[in-house]
């Protein structure tokens, strides 16, 4: 199973020349086997980039999210008892929530996650693609 952060779902949807070669070469492959996933807090980040008019889209917001989610085989996978009880161990020093959810989510799956995040990419018990 390959992860996607958040940043990541959006270069795939809009921006895709942002990817590297290796993160989009992993994704086509994931894509492939339908082994791509994200977490659900994801959905709730891009609607705050939304509000806060960081991001802005052509379409409404469900719409976007279900035909993403749809056009890519996505699993979305829910927060469960045991990713919260990770998300706030001590590998996660930094302040963001989201980020440490989709992070525990990774761990617990034993997952790939792809992001450029560089809080992410320093956990130790990350495997991280870019």
């Amino acid at each position: 199973m390959i992860i996607l952060d958040t940043h990541v779902l959006i270069f795939d949807a809009i921006a895709p020349d942002k990817l590297s070669a290796k993160a989009h070469k992993t994704l086509e492959a994931a894509r492939e086997k339908g082994e791509l996933a994200y977490c659900d807090i994801s959905m709730w980040e891009i609607s705050m980039l939304l509000a806060k008019k960081r991001l802005t889209l052509s379409v409404d917001i469900s719409s976007f999210l279900k035909d993403v989610i749809s056009a890519n085989r996505l699993t979305v996978l829910p927060i469960s008892p045991e990713i919260a009880k990770l998300s706030i161990s001590s590998c996660f020093s930094h302040k963001d929530p989201a980020d440490s959810l989709i992070g525990a989510t990774a761990i617990y799956y034993q997952a790939y996650l792809v992001t450029c995040d560089s809080k992410l990419t320093a956990v130790r018990e990350l495997k991280t693609l870019w």
